[in-house]
């Protein structure tokens, strides 16, 4: 199997296929993690939430990381993106519709009224599998 370290381009495209993530914040200096329903918009995420300790992680924080993969453990194939970045919820009226008609759909019971944009530093991400000679745009099977 070949490790291939993914380009900007192939990460976001990678990103635009998946609806679930995992958000990876600091809180009281301890590191957690929580999964999110998000949406790529523009090479930023959206994600949507409900106030409580991530959101406050997350727009409290110096910096948050959000990680999306697609693995097929089958074939031992699969690909990891990895977002830093800083984030920010939207609170702008025009800014949180635009946002919101994005169709966010959490699959978290709850009400989730809060949508938090994550503005990329970094993006990177890798991908394991038998071949490099494909379309960068195909998740190798992996889906």
């Amino acid at each position: 199997m070949i490790l291939e370290t993914l380009s900007d381009d192939d990460c976001w495209r990678l990103l635009a296929t998946r609806q679930v993530g995992r958000l990876a914040v600091s809180i009281a200096n301890q590191p957690d993690i929580f999964p999110l329903n998000y949406r790529v918009e523009d090479e930023t995420l959206v994600v949507r939430t409900a106030p409580g300790l991530k959101l406050a992680g997350a727009t409290l924080g110096a910096g948050v990381a959000f990680e999306v993969d697609g693995l097929d453990e089958m074939r031992h194939t699969g690909w990891s993106v990895v977002v830093h970045g800083l984030a920010e919820e939207i609170e702008a009226l025009e800014e949180w519709m635009a946002a919101d008609r994005l169709l966010i759909e959490p699959w978290a019971e709850g009400e989730r009224d809060r949508l938090v944009r994550i503005t990329p530093s970094k993006v990177s991400g890798r991908r394991i599998g038998p071949n490099l000679l494909r379309d960068p745009a195909i998740p190798d099977h992996a889906e």
